[in-house]
């Protein structure tokens, strides 16, 4: 199996922190421009079933329902990133595209036809069930320790891929869960045990 060359460029801890601090601002300042716009962003985000809804693969991540939904995904945005970013940023950058996709693709093949799904909670789970899964598939046993850890801290939220909660995109939950998954096997190099820094990451 072929897997991505990405260079090895660890930071420190507090260049990964500036990272996970970083994206999270940028989140902040879309929501900023969208509420001084009068929330009119809010249908940029993926529109199920539509064609032109695609485009809402690539925004949705960046836009929030206003402030509350944004506070309750910026605490584990930071601390998950903050975690993968202690791999490298190429490594960071490689797991979010992944779990963007996929996130995103799910959500518009899968999503109800008439709704609209925004938020970064997709980028959560996806980080999530990557720092989970990552080490039992590298067999390392620091990365062993940190997805136990991330399991016992986060690990009631994966109950969020399931259907049944009333304007939650449970759908971009699950995708992005998935992602994440796909991102631990894919970035190990599909075997277990293989050591991630042959592909420097």
């Amino acid at each position: 199996m072929t897997t991505p060359a990405l260079t090895r460029t660890s930071p420190s801890w507090g260049q990964a922190g500036a990272w996970s601090l970083g994206f999270v601002a940028v989140l902040w300042v879309a929501e900023i421009v969208d509420t001084l716009l009068g929330n009119r962003l809010d249908a940029e985000g993926i529109r199920p079933g539509y064609s032109d809804g695609l485009s809402g693969i690539a925004f949705a991540p960046l836009l929030h329902a206003g402030f509350g939904h944004l506070i309750a995904n910026s605490l584990p945005l930071l601390v998950l990133g903050f975690l993968i970013l202690l791999s490298g940023v190429a490594r960071w950058a490689a797991v979010t595209t992944l779990v963007w996709v996929v996130a995103g693709v799910g959500t518009w093949l899968f999503g109800g036809v008439g709704t609209v799904h925004l938020g970064a909670s997709g980028l959560v789970f996806g980080w999530l069930t990557y720092l989970i899964v990552r080490g039992f598939v590298t067999r390392r046993p620091g990365q062993i320790l940190v997805g136990i850890a991330v399991l016992m801290a986060y690990g009631g939220a994966l109950w969020g891929v399931l259907p049944g909660q009333p304007g939650i995109s449970w759908q971009g939950h699950l995708f992005g869960a998935i992602g994440g998954v796909l991102a631990a096997w894919w970035l190990s190099g599909g075997r277990r045990g293989e050591p991630v820094d042959r592909y420097v990451g």
